[in-house]
């Protein structure tokens, strides 16, 4: 629970920020985003973009809308509230998309668009524990059974879930700094 409200809480501010600074880009075309840094830490070229939107609308506005809901179950689990299964069944659907989402978002940041958005890239780290934390819970309440066919599997994924998720980060970053090191290496 205290993931989702925080990651949930984070998700929010990023969304809104992004939010602000979209809303400002459209309005007034001099604007400078708060988050363009540099030319490759640079939310104003990805905001100019096509994948900045998803059937017309904003992502930011996705984001707002989906880390707030994150939030709002958050702080009715830490009030004891229970769900039942379908409710944590749509979590899932929800987390997955969102962790779905945000890789294809991710891919086209750093190898179609050449940039990353600093917001964004708060979004990519926080939806991960998201994504995995409702996972594990389902696989644990057995929300989401496989049968006798992935008993290990399932095993091993409680048993080093911070391993895998740590794992994650680091091929996350891997790719980052490979991508952008003649960048990076500039800054050395």
């Amino acid at each position: 629970m205290y993931i989702l409200i925080i990651c949930g809480v984070i998700g929010l501010v990023a969304s809104f920020a992004l939010t602000y600074d979209k809303i400002q880009v459209l309005t007034d075309s001099g604007y400078q985003p708060s988050c363009n840094i540099n030319p490759i830490l640079s939310c104003g070229s990805v905001m100019k973009t096509e994948q900045a939107q998803l059937f017309g609308v904003p992502n930011t506005l996705f984001g707002l809308i989906g880390f707030a809901i994150i939030t709002t179950i958050g702080v009715t689990l830490l009030a004891k509230a229970k769900f039942e299964r379908w409710f944590w069944l749509g979590l899932q659907a929800g987390a997955t998309i969102g962790f779905i989402f945000v890789h294809y978002l991710f891919f086209e940041g750093v190898f179609r668009i050449h940039a990353i958005c600093p917001f964004c890239f708060i979004v990519w780290m926080i939806i991960a524990p998201i994504f995995w934390y409702t996972t594990l819970y389902n696989l644990s309440a057995n929300n989401i059974s496989f049968g006798g066919r992935f008993v290990r599997l399932k095993e091993f994924v409680l048993r080093h879930h911070g391993d895998l998720l740590v794992t994650w980060y680091v091929g996350i970053f891997a790719i980052l700094l490979t991508q952008f090191w003649y960048y990076w290496k500039t800054l050395l």
